[in-house]
C-alpha cells in the first residue's frame, strides 16, 4: 500500500494514541528517511520493507477509512486475549490440544446466521471427538470474524485477454472482474462484518449451542456416512452417561462449565494498516499479569483487538520485514507458518525476535510442508527448537492443507484427503520420535456440504468437484471429511500411541 515519491515511500500512518492519520517517509530499503531508528510502536513497521502490500488509488479515502477504524471500539478484549494465552500455555505444556479451523478466506456473504452456526457446530463436534480420544481439554480457535485477506503468488491474472488485479479477499477487492480495483471502504466493511460475526458466535454460545446436557441437539447436518454417525453417537452416549453420573452425585451445576465453551477468533495479520488501526494500549488484567509481561510502569501492553490470535504467513515472515516488526510488539498469542523454505536457523531467529522473553505458549509454530516433505523437514525444525532457549515454550501445530494442494487436469484446485491424513499421521509419528508432541491441527474447513477436496469416505473424485465447489480461494474439507480427520487423531490417542513424553528444561 504505497505511493512512490522519488526514492521515498509515503505510507498512511495512524497516530499511536489516537488522532488523525499522518505519514512517515521511508527509503526503499525500509529505513527511516532521516536515518533515525526508534523503539517499537504500532507504526514502526512502516520503516521496514513490506510484502503483499496493497496499492490504492484514492489516498484520501484510505486515510478516512483508517481514521474511522481507529475511532471504532475493539472487537475483542485484553481479558479474552489473556485467557487464550493461558490456555495455549497449557497446550505448549501438553495439558491441552489446539483445534483451529475455518474458511480459507471468508466472504462478507458468510456473515449469515446459518453459515456461522454450521461452522460453530462443526468445531464443537470435532472438539468433542478429540476430548474423547485424547482425554485432554481442547482449545478452539476459529478462522472466522476477520479471515478475509489472502496472500497471492501473483498480483494480477488474465481475464478475457486483459490483465486485471487478482482477487485479494473481500476486505480489499471483489471477486467479480469489475470489482477488482482495491477499495479502502472495504476495510471498514470488514470491521463491521467481523464484529457482527463474533457477536453472533457469542450469542449462540450464550444461548446453549454447546450445552453438553443436550448433545443430541447437535445435528450432524450433511454427514450421512453411517459409520461416522455411529462413532459420533457412541461418543455422545458415553458423555450422556457421564453427565447422568455427575447429576446423581450432585456435581451437575451451572458452575460446572457444561453449558458453554470458549471459542476464539483468528486470522492472518496481512493488512498491517488495518491491524495497526485496531492496536490499542490497554492495561493487562491483574489476574493475568506475569513476569513475562512487557508492560511499562503503568501495567499496559499493546493488544491487537481485531482478533484473539493472529499469524504471520509463509510469504511475509522475513526477519527484516514489516510483518515481523509489527508482530514483535503485540501482546496477543501469535502463529508463524513454517514451510519448506524456512531454515532451522531462521526459525530460531524468528523466535528470538518475536518471543525474546521465552513466554510459554506465546508462539504457535504452524508447520505446512506437504506429505512428501514433512519427514525430511520437520525433524530438523523440532531439533533446532529443542536445542535452543525456546525448548518447551512453543505450540507445535500441523497444517496439512497448504502443502498438499494441486490442480486437476480440468484446471480445478483441490486437495486429496489421503494426503491430508498422511501429513497429520506423519506429524504425530515424528513428534513422538523426537521426544516432542503435536499440540494441535490447523485446518481449512466448512460446515457446508461442499465438494472441494477429493477422497474421504464419500469417495469424491475429480469429476465430483463441480457438484458443489463454492470456495473463491483454496479448497476446504467438508463436514464429513473434517469429522473423519478428528476421528483419526482421536484414534491415535485412544490406541495408546498418543502417550507423549515431554522433556522440559
Amino acid at each position: 500500500m504505497e505511493d512512490t515519491i522519488g526514492n521515498l515511500r509515503e505510507t498512511p500512518q495512524l497516530s499511536n494514541e489516537g488522532g488523525v492519520a499522518v505519514a512517515v517517509k521511508t527509503t526503499p530499503n525500509g529505513t527511516q528517511a532521516d536515518g533515525e531508528t526508534s523503539v517499537w510502536t504500532p507504526s514502526s513497521w512502516t520503516t521496514k520493507p513490506i510484502k503483499q502490500d496493497v496499492t490504492y488509488d484514492d489516498r484520501a479515502a484510505v486515510s478516512k477509512a483508517l481514521a474511522k477504524l481507529e475511532r471504532s471500539p475493539p472487537i475483542v478484549t485484553p481479558t479474552e486475549i489473556c485467557k487464550l494465552k493461558k490456555s495455549l500455555r497449557d497446550v505448549a505444556l501438553g495439558k491441552a490440544f489446539l483445534l483451529q479451523g475455518g474458511d480459507c478466506a471468508e466472504l462478507f456473504d458468510y456473515c449469515e446466521s446459518n453459515m456461522i452456526e454450521s461452522k460453530i457446530k462443526l468445531l464443537l463436534q470435532m472438539s468433542l471427538v478429540l476430548i474423547y480420544g485424547a482425554h485432554k481439554p481442547v482449545v478452539r480457535i476459529a478462522r472466522m470474524a476477520g479471515q478475509f485477506a489472502k496472500p497471492r503468488s501473483n498480483p494480477t491474472e488474465q481475464y478475457n485477454g486483459k490483465t486485471i488485479p487478482a482477487f485479494r479477499g473481500d476486505n480489499i477487492n471483489g471477486y467479480h472482474p469489475e470489482d477488482r480495483i482495491p477499495d479502502p471502504s472495504r476495510l471498514v466493511t470488514a470491521y463491521f462484518h467481523s464484529a457482527a460475526t463474533l457477536n453472533y458466535i457469542r450469542a449462540s454460545l450464550a444461548s446453549g449451542i454447546a450445552d453438553l446436557h443436550s448433545p443430541l441437539d447437535w445435528e450432524l447436518g450433511h454427514v450421512k456416512d453411517s459409520s461416522i454417525k455411529a462413532k459420533y453417537e457412541r461418543i455422545v452416549d458415553s458423555i450422556t452417561e457421564s453427565l447422568r453420573f455427575m447429576k446423581t452425585v450432585g456435581a451437575d451445576s451451572a458452575a460446572s462449565g457444561l453449558e458453554t465453551v470458549d471459542l476464539y477468533t483468528s486470522h492472518e495479520g496481512l493488512l498491517l494498516e488495518y491491524e495497526q488501526s485496531l492496536t490499542r494500549r490497554s492495561k493487562t488484567p491483574h489476574h493475568h499479569q506475569s513476569s513475562h509481561s512487557d508492560g511499562g510502569d503503568d501495567g499496559k501492553q499493546w493488544y491487537n483487538t481485531s482478533a484473539h490470535f493472529l499469524w504471520i504467513g509463509d510469504r511475509t515472515r522475513q526477519l527484516s520485514g514489516a510483518h515481523v516488526e509489527y508482530f514483535r510488539g503485540i501482546a496477543n498469542p501469535i502463529g508463524i507458518k513454517v514451510g519448506p523454505t524456512l531454515s532451522p536457523q531462521d526459525l530460531i531467529s524468528l523466535l528470538d525476535v518475536l518471543n525474546p522473553s521465552q513466554e510459554i505458549g506465546k508462539i504457535t509454530l504452524i508447520t505446512r510442508y506437504g506429505e512428501h516433505h514433512i519427514s525430511s523437514l520437520l525433524p530438523a525444525h523440532i531439533r533446532a527448537v529443542q536445542n535452543s532457549g525456546h525448548k518447551g515454550t512453543v505450540v507445535w501445530q500441523c497444517d496439512p492443507m497448504h502443502g498438499n494442494t494441486f490442480t486437476t487436469p480440468q484446471g480445478i484446485k483441490t486437495r486429496n484427503f489421503s494426503s491430508i491424513l498422511s501429513e497429520v499421521s506423519s506429524a504425530l509419528r515424528i513428534h513422538g520420535e523426537e521426544s516432542s508432541f503435536l499440540g494441535g491441527v490447523h485446518l481449512e474447513l466448512t460446515g457446508e456440504a461442499v465438494t472441494e477436496c477429493v477422497g474421504g469416505s464419500e469417495g469424491l473424485r475429480d469429476k465430483d468437484l463441480n457438484t458443489n465447489y463454492t470456495s473463491y480461494c483454496d479448497p476446504r474439507l467438508n463436514e464429513k471429511q473434517a469429522l473423519e480427520l478428528a476421528f483419526l487423531v482421536a484414534g491415535f490417542y485412544r490406541s495408546g500411541q498418543g502417550k507423549e513424553r515431554w522433556i522440559h528444561g
